[in-house]
């Protein structure tokens, strides 16, 4: 059994602000639980709701560290009691409720998935926040099936470039938007059937367009505030929207005329205060329905930048900068 050591470096947020409060500091290293295992992270992927969380905005939940990080890739160095499904040595990628910039992170042994095959451990800790999102938002909640157009809105974003390879790959078509000619010919290089430049087009318009009138079946939302209302008019009848995020707000004033008329259901989701056991499902059903598509190289994170963990607060300035194409990760 390997020694560990007591203390290890972590990422704190000195007090709520900008990407400067975010320091290295020295902290203790955490013994896994019940059910838990102990990863000595190799990298650690970045999310938006980590600067939320920063910001003061999105405290951890009860019992979460207060480290941020929701995502993490390593092996696995020691193990809690029951634990049946991982030993010491093992290669895994996991959710985790907070802890990720660290050199040390507890999982719960549920919330973890193998490293898939030919995947550096950087490219495996943009997996797990960003799949099991989409999975649960696009083909659970949204209940996108084969022959369907998704549109999914911040389509060069983490979630985004996800949405897009999954969905092109079981059967849907995709339009997606984003901000620039660069980030819209990305999105229909991962598989988009089109990409619409918000700053110069109207979504709405296009989504018609280009489904001869109909709508889209699915919408992912990360926009909220007057994408609420647009989002209504792009829909077809039975439609379904489904919201993840609301960076321009979450209130709007709507006509709900629409959703009656059209059948629409309004859904949406967030994945942190989840149940263990709620979590586990969807670990299961990625395990099952995607992880065979990482391992045969049809999917693929697309990784924009690399930080050492101690330029944290680099990597959070570029993320609000929102210029970056795919996930950013920090390397431990």
């Amino acid at each position: 059994m390997t020694t560990l050591p007591k203390t290890m470096k972590a990422i704190a947020i000195r007090e709520p602000g900008g990407p400067e409060v975010l320091e290295l500091r020295e902290i203790a290293t955490p013994e896994p639980g019940h059910g838990e295992i102990l990863i000595k992270v190799a990298a650690a992927g970045i999310n938006r709701p980590d600067t939320i969380q920063r910001m003061g905005l999105y405290p951890a939940p009860p019992g979460s560290p207060e480290t941020p990080g929701l995502e993490v890739a390593g092996e696995v160095v020691a193990t809690g009691p029951g634990v049946t499904m991982w030993k010491a040595g093992d290669k895994v990628c996991a959710l985790v409720g907070g802890g990720g910039y660290a050199e040390y992170c507890l999982a719960h042994e549920a919330h973890a998935l193998p490293v898939p095959q030919g995947f550096t451990m950087t490219e495996a800790a943009a997996l797990p926040e960003t799949f099991f999102t989409v999975w649960t938002n696009v083909f659970e909640r949204g209940a996108l099936k084969p022959g369907e157009t998704l549109l999914v809105h911040g389509g060069s974003s983490g979630i985004g470039t996800t949405a897009i390879q999954l969905a092109s790959l079981f059967g849907s078509t995709v339009i997606a938007t984003a901000g620039s000619a660069e980030k819209c010919a990305a999105c229909e290089k991962l598989g988009a059937h089109a990409a619409v430049n918000y700053r110069e087009q109207d979504f709405v318009a296009e989504a018609k367009r280009l489904t001869d009138g109909r709508g889209v079946d699915v919408i992912l939302d990360m926009v909220g505030g007057d994408y609420i209302a647009r989002n209504i008019q792009a829909c077809a009848t039975d439609g379904r929207i489904v919201s993840i995020a609301f960076l321009n707000g979450s209130t709007a004033e709507v006509n709900f005329m629409p959703v009656m008329l059209k059948r629409l259901t309004l859904t949406g989701s967030t994945l942190r205060p989840r149940s263990i056991e709620e979590k586990a499902a969807l670990a299961s059903a990625l395990k099952t329905k995607v992880w065979p598509l990482l391992d045969a190289g049809r999917v693929k994170p697309q990784i924009d930048s690399v930080f050492p963990l101690a330029d944290a607060a680099k990597a959070h300035a570029l993320m609000e900068k929102s210029s970056h194409i795919g996930k950013i990760v920090l390397t431990v």
